[in-house]
């Protein structure tokens, strides 16, 4: 009874904390007599601005029942127009060329919803390849052959001894050019690229946690190398490098934005733009940074998922 009363002090606290820092925000932007216009922000997520319906020609306007009739001055066809939401104008009108006609009520996502996709899109296709790269670099971390070994080491070293903006700058410049890649190819390659030499350490350092003994078991049921790699070492080993895994895929989501450099219109990218269009830029960053937590917290709830039904299985 004690200790649960321990604990609510605690999430009270924990409440309190979240309260001040809020309270913080808020001072600061009227210290700095900044005016919140969220209403701007939603139409940058979701767009509902029905499209419009405009003259093609000077005419005159027609209306029968449901359907909008625009006879040209000039003897062109006529402009019929059957399907809309809302009209304009009414019978008899005189219309010019560009003039409204009618609304057709309609939905679009918008720039930095499609911003988001782009990310995702971006994380998912890097990730993937970052797993394999990383799995077969770590393996090749702790062969016996040298020429593997060294050529792991060099490739870790390097990439981990340079920053990833410069490295998307090289591949976006010079191998882009080279293998003449599109700018989300290179994208993709930098990011895999990156990512996969931390995954290696981290397969390195899982399979390296598994005692030998393992392995020399697995051997000595008759497993060669590989399957014993494969049925043995690495399904133990996997499920102790999760919690870095999941860091490390978490910083590729984050890492992604950096590749707004080479014009890929990314989550960090769309935001620059909405910020141009809306002078709101708290609004924008913050709703760009809830949208990022979004894809991240996912990831880390699936990967605590995962995590907890592999411990139920042992």
């Amino acid at each position: 009874m004690e200790k649960q009363s321990h604990l609510l002090a605690w999430k009270a606290v924990f409440v309190l904390i979240i309260i001040g820092l809020g309270f913080g925000v808020y001072a600061a932007s009227k210290s700095i007599d900044y005016t919140w216009r969220w209403e701007r922000i939603p139409q940058y997520i979701i767009n509902t601005e029905a499209d419009t319906i405009r003259a093609p020609f000077d005419g005159t306007a027609s209306i029968d029942k449901k359907t909008l009739t625009v006879i040209s001055d000039y003897g062109d066809d006529p402009f019929v127009l059957k399907k809309f939401d809302q009209l304009m104008i009414n019978d008899g009108d005189l219309v010019f060329e560009g003039d409204v006609l009618a609304e057709i009520e309609n939905w679009n996502i918008g720039p930095l919803t499609w911003g988001l996709i782009m990310t995702l899109k971006l994380s998912v296709v890097s990730l993937v390849f970052a797993v394999v790269i990383g799995l077969f670099t770590g393996l090749a971390r702790i062969s016996s052959n040298p020429v593997l070994r060294y050529l792991s080491i060099t490739y870790i070293e390097l990439i981990r001894g340079t920053p990833l903006l410069v490295q998307i700058f090289i591949f976006y410049f010079f191998i882009g050019t080279v293998f003449e890649l599109d700018r989300f190819t290179a994208g993709v390659a930098a990011l895999a690229v990156f990512t996969g030499a931390y995954i290696a350490e981290i397969v390195r350092a899982g399979i390296q946690s598994i005692g030998p003994g393992q392995m020399e078991a697995a051997r000595s049921l008759g497993m060669n190398y590989v399957q014993a790699m494969v049925n043995v070492i690495l399904p133990q080993a996997f499920k102790r490098t999760l919690p870095p895994m999941a860091g490390q895929f978490i910083n590729l989501i984050k890492d992604s934005s950096l590749v707004s450099v080479i014009s890929i219109t990314d989550l960090t990218k769309a935001g620059r733009e909405v910020v141009s269009s809306t002078f709101a830029p708290f609004e924008v960053w913050f709703a760009v940074a809830l949208m990022y937590l979004v894809l991240t917290g996912a990831l880390s709830w699936a990967i605590q998922r995962l995590e907890k039904r592999l411990s139920a299985s042992d």
